[in-house]
């Protein structure tokens, strides 16, 4: 596996992939990797001749310093891992260089990036968006994998590459869960033994908002009952609760009040002590 920490680097160890003929797979990451990480890598590879990883803690979508600050960073673990998975190549930039000195240019979706989620993060997903697209510059991926945890990230992303013609296809790939049902993330390593046990609700409060679409509950049940799932477990605090139509994120068609009767995505986020935790579902009746 190649180790890269330069552009130059990169770009030389993709070039020779192409020189062979190989397709190339992306995967963007911030380290702390897990199976999650290692099923986005898997998808790649069965997908196509070659794969590459980016490990890159991006400081522009962080709203909070500390948050920044305290994001596990564990390289040598990563490294092990992505080798292990079939790994090809490995970008570990400096932030030096991904944002140069003078350094002014963004990329945001317009709406997408301000609603829902967006609204809690303010300029979380114009860093997203904006590192996502220096990545798939300096790397020029044939396909690039995320994970279906991040819903609105990933619906941010497919935007981006359709809007600015960029040429790359955006693979989702299901989210992987603990035994327990918590969606596989970095951040869990941050939570306490008495929060990991709580950030279970999340699941749950999704299980039960299933059950009710398949029982013809209407958007404005399934809303309730989420909350209400969520505020049983007092370590729990939710800050964000979105039903919204698949893949463009819109308002539904339909009235809260009548039986849900077309497909839903349904993203929360809430807090178990420091640390914010996301997760999300599509469900249809």
């Amino acid at each position: 596996m190649h180790i890269c920490r330069s552009i130059a680097a990169i770009r030389d160890a993709v070039a020779a992939f192409r020189a062979d003929g190989h397709s190339v797979g992306l995967v963007t990451t911030m380290g702390a990797l897990h199976a999650g990480h290692m099923s986005l890598i898997a998808a790649a590879r069965r997908d196509h001749d070659r794969v590459v990883a980016t490990i890159f803690v991006n400081p522009t979508q962080f709203g909070d310093p500390k948050d920044l600050e305290t994001y596990p960073r564990t390289e040598e673990a990563d490294l092990a891992m992505l080798e292990a998975a079939g790994c090809d190549a490995v970008l570990i930039p400096r932030a030096e260089e991904i944002y140069p000195e003078g350094d002014e240019t963004i990329v945001e979706t317009r709406d997408l990036a301000v609603r829902l989620h967006g609204a809690v993060r303010p300029g979380h997903f114009r860093g997203v968006a904006t590192v996502v697209t220096k990545l798939f510059n300096i790397t020029r991926p044939d396909a690039a994998y995320f994970g279906e945890k991040d819903y609105q990230q990933l619906q941010v992303i497919r935007r981006m590459t359709i809007d600015l013609h960029m040429g790359i296809d955006i693979v989702g790939v299901p989210t992987m869960r603990e035994a327990d049902g918590l969606a596989m993330s970095s951040r869990n390593v941050r939570l306490t033994p008495e929060d990991r046990a709580a950030a279970v609700v999340l699941n749950r409060a999704l299980d039960r908002a299933e059950r009710l679409a398949i029982e013809r509950g209407s958007p404005a049940q399934i809303e309730a009952a989420i909350r209400a799932t969520i505020a049983d477990e007092p370590r729990a605090r939710l800050t964000g609760l979105d039903i919204a139509r698949p893949h463009d994120l819109a308002p539904l068609s339909q009235s809260a009040d009548t039986p849900l009767s077309e497909p839903a995505a349904i993203m929360i986020s809430a807090q178990f002590g420091e640390v914010l935790l996301i997760d999300q579902r599509e469900i249809a009746p």
